[in-house]
């Protein structure tokens, strides 16, 4: 998708399972390299996609994102289920990053809403979501993807 700083933001391959599966454990939610290469194949021919930013070794960070028609909207709404970033690279700018390649794919898919789903496990999800302009709504924050005119 595109590059700043060092910062490389791509679509996750099935080969990038072993770096995902380090990303996932080091953050408290492990899972098996096998299961994770299936599920990024599964994703690549669905509605949706999983990008990672990439610096030099292990991923940096992951957002996962589907999109999916609703009843009351023209457009397909957007919802990440995951965003992740590693410890060692919060506050550096790689979930805004993340943010941004994750809106360019729900454009280009259609979609008018983004959505961020919460864990309301206190990482900081809430103070980062308002901080890129979500607001909150049922059970997640949601914001618009293009400006109103």
């Amino acid at each position: 998708m595109g590059s700043r700083y060092g910062l490389e933001i791509r679509t996750a391959m099935p080969a990038d399972a072993v770096g995902v599966a380090e990303l996932l454990s080091a953050a408290g939610r492990p899972a098996p390299s096998h299961l994770l290469a299936e599920q990024l194949e599964a994703l690549r021919y669905g509605s949706g996609t999983a990008l990672l930013a990439l610096e030099w070794g292990p991923p940096s960070g992951i957002v996962v994102l589907h999109w999916y028609p609703v009843l009351e909207q023209t457009s397909p709404v957007a919802q990440i289920t995951l965003l992740l970033v590693a410890p060692d690279g919060r506050r550096r700018g790689i979930g805004r990053q993340l943010l941004k390649a994750a809106s360019q794919a729900a454009r280009m898919a259609g979609c008018a809403t983004l959505q961020l789903l919460s864990s309301g496990d206190g990482t900081g999800l809430a103070e980062f979501s308002a901080a890129t302009g979500f607001t909150p709504s049922t059970g997640c924050f949601a914001r618009p993807l293009r400006k109103k005119t």
